[in-house]
């Protein structure tokens, strides 16, 4: 099966360059998945996790949102606000951040809260569990 160079990077850190048979994102309208000789694209990323699979396994990786590209030579990146392998995921603080956001949300009437932003911190929270493959 062919591949395709794939690379996700943040201000701070290249966290994964390697190899793919497949990525699959979460764009703002859904989910996308990359093959190899896949069309030229751009699109916005969603926070949710992005899944590279090849060579037998899979990679997690929680992005709190961003920006994919597919070259004409099959290579994608992904320039990420944040992003962590699911090994790196701290699952104790990512509950404690879903708990939050969800009382947050709860709350709204009371708190006179920003409900945009939290629904967004729900969101990574859930993504992070997600790519950890604890999401309970």
């Amino acid at each position: 099966m062919s591949t395709m160079h794939v690379q996700v990077v943040t201000p701070e850190r290249v966290v994964v360059s390697r190899d793919a048979e497949m990525v699959i994102a979460r764009a703002l309208d859904g989910d996308i998945g990359i093959l190899p000789r896949h069309i030229p694209l751009i699109t916005v990323l969603a926070p949710g996790v992005v899944r590279v699979k090849g060579g037998g396994g899979e990679t997690r990786i929680a992005v709190g949102g961003g920006f994919m590209e597919v070259s004409a030579d099959s290579s994608v990146t992904i320039l990420a606000e944040t992003a962590e392998l699911g090994t790196e995921i701290d699952i104790d603080r990512a509950r404690l951040a879903k708990d939050r956001a969800l009382k947050r949300l709860a709350e709204q009437d009371k708190l006179h809260i920003d409900v945009q932003r939290s629904e967004i911190a729900l969101r990574k929270a859930l993504a992070r569990l997600e790519a950890s493959g604890k999401d309970q």
